[in-house]
Parts: C-alpha cells; structure tokens; sequence
C-alpha cells in the first residue's frame, strides 16, 4: 500500500486530498499544527470527519513542519512513499501586519520539506504555489511562462521564493519536484477568511458586504474537486529526469502547472450566485483595490491539461450553491 505524507492536512485543501487519497486506498501521515490564523476547532472538525470516514487509514500527527528538528522526531519510523506539501501560511492581506509568519512557515518550512524528501532518499513532491506569483501581470490569462518577477505581496513572494528553492534542489539533487499555481480554490470545508465564506456569513446576517476595487475584480474561481484532481494527476505523474523542457522552464525534474477553472469571472457573479442559494439580497459596500490584491485572476490550464489530464468540470453556478449548503449545515444557519 502507497503512503502519502500531507502537509497542511487539517487545512482545506489537505483535508480534501487526504481524503481523496484514503477513498482510493492510499494511507495518508497527515500534519498539522493547528494554529491559530483562523478557528482551530474548524482543523479539528475537518479532522474530525477525516477519522468518521476513513479511520486508521489516515494517521494525524500535530507537529510543525518549519520545525526540522521536531518534524524528524514526529516523523521517525514512518515510512512514506511521496509527499504532498500543502501546509503554509495564506493569506494575501494577513502578510501585509504579519511578515514573520510567512518567513516562517513559506520559507523555513518549504526549505524543511525539501530537505526532508532529499533525505529519505528523493522522495517525489508536489507542493503548493499560488496565482498570487503573476503579481500585477495584465495579460491575460496568465501562463506559466510568463514572468513573475514582480511580487505585489509578500505572501506571492515567498511562493516564487518555494518555487526557486524548489528549482535548486531538483537541479542539484535530482528531487522530482512539482509546484501548482491554485487559483481561488472553494468548496465545502473551506477557509473563514475566503471571500465565499465572508460572503455567504455577511449575506445570511444581513450585513454589509466589503467588495474591493468598487466591484471591479475578477477571480478564476476554482472548485474543490477539480483542485485536487489536479493535485492527485500530480502526484502520480513526477516529472522526469529526462534533460527535458518541462513548464516552468526547467531542464531537471521540476514542472509547475496552473490549477485554474480557466475562466475569469466578475466577483458579482459570485455575490449573485450566493443571494440566488440563500434565499437572500447582499448589501454590496463598495471599497477601493486593498493593498497587495490585483483586479485580475485567470489561469491557462494548457500545460496541465497535456501533461496531467487535467480538465475542470465544476463551475461556479454548480459550485456556489454546494458551498452555501455545507455552510448553513455546519453553522446551523
């Protein structure tokens, strides 16, 4: 039996991909340090459900990975065969008032991972990036290739800092190393400081909505499903050692793909999609563009539709309501 190690596995996407990977008969190590960036019973329940469906089959082990020395002691006498690196620090906003935080867990932590799969002998990883490296490119859609030198957020800069350092040790170990660039992931189980769950909340409270740059934004909005369809095809697909070109430019064995819905769609869509699945009217306040935030998100899937067989099936009017229903369900609202 294949083992996985998780990182980030109370986390939204980890909770998804360790269950993913449980149901098709993988065991799953999972970690987690349950911190406080937002509610930790929300890790515990996701945690909580993980065990309700699936058992001994993921093992949970509460440790921090930016901690090397504590990880190996966490992680001694577990044998794994591959490793999915999802745990990090989020956030675009938070990483304006909390720089450490992202130094620590995006930096040490990524660099604690990569060591961790060069010693157990060059374990494949597929870690996550994010859309945030396109920093405030205009052309649209954004493509792998394009440039990413000019980071309009700390956080955006540590995950090109994760994919550089990435770069050298699959060059200089030979590490099968893939990165995907996620696009406004959402779904069921997901984070309290994405705009969907602010959203629906403000939505069923009556309250005002803060809608940024006047209403001006567009996200390509990438459900849950399709995220980890991408993250798993990843997983069993490392890239070669082969000499050849793989996207993101690299001759060693290191891909980075886009994992988008490759749509860009108006953030009012969204806000409509929400009142239509609850029932209720938002009231829209208008804000100007906040710092570190771009108008624009849209992902060319090209390179991960060839190499993983990567194909989103979920729009958002399919996507929205399975949100709103999770939500009133776990609320109670």
């Amino acid at each position: 039996m294949t083992t996985i190690l998780v990182t980030g596995v109370a986390g939204f996407i980890g909770f998804h991909v360790a269950d993913r990977l449980a149901a098709r008969g993988n065991r799953v190590v999972g970690i987690d340090d349950l911190n406080a960036y937002y509610d930790p019973a929300l890790k515990r329940a996701r945690l909580a459900e993980l065990a309700v469906r699936h058992g001994d089959a993921i093992r949970f082990v509460e440790t921090d990975f930016a901690d090397e020395a504590g990880l190996r002691r966490a992680l001694d006498g577990e044998a794994f065969d591959r490793i999915v690196h999802l745990g990090a620090q989020a956030g675009v906003r938070y990483s304006i008032e909390h720089p450490h935080a992202y130094a620590r867990a995006n930096l040490i932590g990524h660099l604690t991972m990569l060591e961790l799969a060069r010693s157990r002998n060059g374990l494949p990883m597929v870690y996550a990036s994010s859309s945030s490296v396109y920093g405030g490119n205009t052309s649209l859609p954004f493509r792998v290739g394009d440039p990413v030198d000019h980071p309009v957020s700390l956080y955006a800069a540590t995950k090109r800092a994760d994919e550089l350092m990435s770069e050298s040790y699959a060059h200089l170990y030979r590490l099968p190393l893939t990165g995907l660039r996620f696009f406004t992931v959402y779904g069921p189980w997901g984070r309290p400081d994405m705009a969907i769950w602010l959203f629906t909340d403000a939505v069923l409270a009556g309250r005002p909505i803060r809608v940024f740059n006047e209403g001006r934004m567009q996200r390509d909005f990438t459900y849950i499903d399709d995220a980890v369809t991408g993250i798993v095809a990843a997983l069993d697909r490392a890239p070669m050692d082969d000499g050849m070109v793989k996207p993101g430019g690299s001759r060693s064995p290191h891909a980075i793909y886009n994992i988008g819905n490759n749509r860009a769609e108006p953030l009012g869509r969204l806000i409509d999609l929400i009142e239509r699945a609850s029932g209720r009217t938002a009231i829209r306040d208008l804000q100007p563009m906040q710092p570190g935030d771009v108008p624009a998100t849209f992902a060319d899937i090209t390179d991960a539709a060839r190499d993983l067989g990567f194909t989103p099936t979920t729009g958002l009017e399919a996507g929205v309501p399975r949100f709103v229903d999770w939500y009133r369900r776990y609320t109670g609202r």
